[in-house]
């Protein structure tokens, strides 16, 4: 199932939980992720070892002026696999 979320990056914002955000674009409501895993596997109590595979495709760009990047905090032994496309 795809969910759709708007990721805004901000990197002049004052407290660093603002300078990446992922919102819902209909509510505006930040997902909860751990919700969105435990629904995947029925809530079924248990301890779990997962797999999760993320697959970013960039579906509209708004670029704000100065090109500045966020830098956000390592996080160690992550891999992430993007696919960056633009739609047309």
């Amino acid at each position: 199932m795809n969910k759709y979320y708007i990721l805004n990056l901000d990197p002049q914002a004052t407290h660093e939980w603002d300078r990446c955000v992922l919102r819902n674009p209909m509510t505006g409501a930040r997902p909860d992720l751990n919700a969105e895993v435990a629904k995947a596997i029925d809530a079924e109590a248990g301890a779990y070892l997962i797999k999760v595979n993320l697959e970013i495709e960039i579906l509209d760009q708004s670029i704000t002026p100065g090109g500045n990047t966020v830098e956000l905090p390592a996080v160690k032994n992550a891999t992430i696999i993007a696919k960056h496309r633009l739609a047309s």
